[in-house]
């Protein structure tokens, strides 16, 4: 089954990629971004978070307005001002060739060039390579991140390293300023971590942990999407050494990748490689979630 390529405007995003195999499809915008604003099957429900009303920004002064549009986007981390939130309101190029869609916007004002570089295989399955390089003249310190916005209404599961250090501890659990530990919508077991978007729940959440089982999933419905990414590594990550983070609120919730945070020389590139798995289930989340719990 071959993978077609074609131009769609869709919804307030203006022009825009669309990915097909039959099965699945995926859209991402080149008027603005680059972002992944659709991800599911052919003719059912976007699993990614849709920002038609631009509801979520940041103004960032003497640098314009940052959307986050929805979907799925490459940042630099660590998060700081005025960076993180510079504006990618304009065009980006794109390039389709055997199989595989390129896009790659301008160089930034801080001599990082973003790209992403999507695959759709024949089943139901993409691969997302999330690229920056060091563009600059001299080594700069820096991680990738890969930020994924997932639509209202699901439920996450992180499965928690399960590795007997004996003495020694095996877990990481990274909490922010803003997080309540004792917050509704977040589950911590012995081997695994729920969080739950609540649209009535407007304060937002953010947790960090060292993943070492390489997935997480989420549950929207009757859809499933797992998240496939490399395992923790012995090296340094930002945020009290974290390679995922969560976040919530009550738009939507992300799915965070963090890879190696070190200094990048000139013409270095840092990158995230991580595959989109889309199912389906009968079973309610609570279901999903034990027999996946049963299965680590």
């Amino acid at each position: 089954m071959s993978v077609k390529c074609y131009e769609s405007d869709y919804k307030n995003y203006g022009k825009c990629l669309c990915l097909d195999n039959g099965k699945i499809k995926l859209i991402v915008t080149i008027d603005v971004g680059p972002r992944i604003v659709f991800f599911g099957f052919k003719d059912g429900d976007n699993v990614l978070f849709e920002d038609v009303d631009r509801n979520f920004y940041e103004i960032n002064n003497g640098y314009g307005v940052w959307y986050a549009y929805g979907g799925h986007r490459i940042w630099s981390a660590p998060e700081v001002m005025p960076e993180t939130y510079l504006p990618d309101n304009s065009k980006v190029e794109a390039i389709f060739d055997d199989g595989v869609l390129t896009l790659t916007p301008a160089k930034t004002k801080f001599d990082k060039q973003f790209e992403l570089v999507i695959a759709m295989g024949d089943d139901c399955s993409v691969t997302v390579e999330n690229k920056i390089t060091n563009c600059s003249d001299k080594a700069a310190e820096f991680a990738p991140w890969s930020v994924t916005g997932l639509a209202a209404g699901g439920v996450e599961l992180i499965p928690l390293c399960r590795d007997d250090n004996g003495f020694l501890p095996n877990r990481t659990v990274a909490l922010w300023s803003y997080s309540d530990i004792n917050d509704h919508r977040f589950t911590l077991a012995d081997g695994y971590a729920i969080l739950r978007q609540d649209s009535k729940e407007k304060k937002a959440f953010k947790a960090g942990f060292n993943v070492t089982g390489k997935q997480v999933i989420y549950i929207k419905g009757h859809n499933i999407l797992r998240l496939c990414f490399d395992g923790y590594e012995p090296v340094r990550y930002p945020d009290f050494c974290c390679n995922y983070e969560t976040y919530t609120n009550d738009l939507f919730l992300e799915c965070e990748i963090l890879g190696e945070l070190k200094s990048y020389l000139p013409g270095e590139t840092a990158s995230i490689k991580e595959k989109w798995e889309l199912s389906t289930t009968e079973w309610a989340a609570d279901k999903v979630i034990d027999e996946f719990v049963s299965k680590l």
